[in-house]
């Protein structure tokens, strides 16, 4: 984990991929936040809320802890 980075780690790229290659702007668009939001989340530079949690893991279908995970 980087200084600045988050212990919070995600497989939202991988996921965006398993999803007909779904583009950082149209999960943007799905979850009413911009593409830039999602470049700090695929980089590990930003943590989402609870809300914005869910709503990514709503948007692919999966379990909070099928797209989140916590690095102590």
């Amino acid at each position: 984990m980087s200084a600045t980075g988050t212990p919070i780690t995600n497989a939202i790229r991988r996921l965006r991929f398993e999803h007909g290659e779904m583009t950082q702007q149209a999960l943007a668009d799905a979850c009413g936040i911009t593409r830039q939001t999602v470049i700090a989340l695929e980089g590990g530079k930003y943590a989402p809320s609870l809300e914005l949690a869910f709503r990514i893991a709503r948007t692919f279908g999966a379990g909070l802890e099928d797209v989140f995970q916590w690095k102590e």
